[in-house]
């Protein structure tokens, strides 16, 4: 698989099998997704795999705490605008009609919701922190590492969904990876093997024409 049919291939897989990667496999694609581009080869990112035991205590514990959100570190802007504002409803209401949650079965779409915080099922999460001190340009690096540590599982047949959810948990993390004093969660991912039989995944998402957001000036 080249880079652009991994990038054609890879979306946010909301269902796994139990099936387990190997470490060094996930060794792997972390090492590999750190050869990223960074400003100043700062490389501004600590990164931990979690599965197993740990992760299944990491999860009981999400479970029975509730989640805090703080407003400096919010998935999205407040009151957004359009075109996000219907890009997201249009993306939400996609992902329930797979399921076949109407949009008046709010406790059903509730409890999908609250599958965020067992990573989908996934058998192996992914943390992905940084030194508090470090600022918006650093935070773009660990983008650019998300971006390529995703495209690098594609390749190998897994599957991933990045969730800026786990920000919600960051102090819970913290103690369950004994991430060093100082660092801030920028977010979480859950990796495994997709469940292609469940309904969730049938989600293919538009992305907007070139002529919304490009421009090509100057070419012959």
């Amino acid at each position: 698989m080249d880079v652009s049919q991994a990038l054609r291939a890879r979306r946010s897989v909301r269902a796994f099998t139990p099936q387990v990667p190997s470490a060094a496999l996930v060794q792997q694609l972390m090492e590999d997704a750190a050869l990223a581009a960074s400003g100043g080869n700062l490389q501004p990112w600590r990164v931990a795999a979690l599965t197993g035991g740990p992760l299944q205590a990491l999860l009981v514990e999400v479970a029975a705490t509730p989640a805090q959100e703080s407003d400096g570190l919010l998935s999205y802007p407040p009151d957004l605008w359009e075109p996000y504002r219907t890009r997201r409803f249009v993306n939400g209401e996609d992902m329930y009609r797979c399921l076949g949650i109407p949009r008046e079965d709010k406790p059903a779409r509730l409890r999908h919701l609250a599958k965020n915080a067992q990573l989908f099922g996934a058998p192996v999460g992914i943390f992905v922190f940084t030194d508090a001190r470090m600022g918006y340009p650093q935070w773009l690096d660990l983008g650019i590492y998300l971006q390529s540590l995703m495209l690098r599982a594609t390749e190998e047949g897994l599957a991933t969904c990045a969730q800026g959810f786990w920000r919600r948990y960051s102090a819970l993390v913290h103690r369950h990876v004994a991430m060093p004093q100082g660092y801030q969660l920028a977010y979480g991912l859950a990796l495994g093997y997709e469940d292609t039989a469940a309904p969730v995944n049938a989600l293919r998402t538009a992305r907007a024409d070139f002529a919304e957001w490009g421009s090509l000036q100057g070419f012959e």
